[in-house]
């Protein structure tokens, strides 16, 4: 994100935490298509490591009754 202040450009750099969701989805990735078969199952291991957190948060809230 980009900021003007006084002619001054402000970048704020959010680089780590890309890295850090990159890195989770290969790791997803990877765990997914070990337990996929053909490839139809490859893309939709692909879908399911894109979206596995909002299982996660989903699961949760439904246990603390939310």
């Amino acid at each position: 994100m980009q900021k003007s202040q006084r002619g001054q450009k402000i970048i704020t750099d959010h680089g780590p935490w890309g890295f850090f969701f990159l890195l989770a989805y290969i790791g997803a990735a990877v765990y997914f298509i070990k337990l996929s078969a053909g490839f139809w199952g490859v893309l939709l291991a692909l879908l399911k490591a894109a979206i596995w957190p909002a299982f996660v948060i989903y699961h949760v809230l439904q246990l603390l009754n939310v």
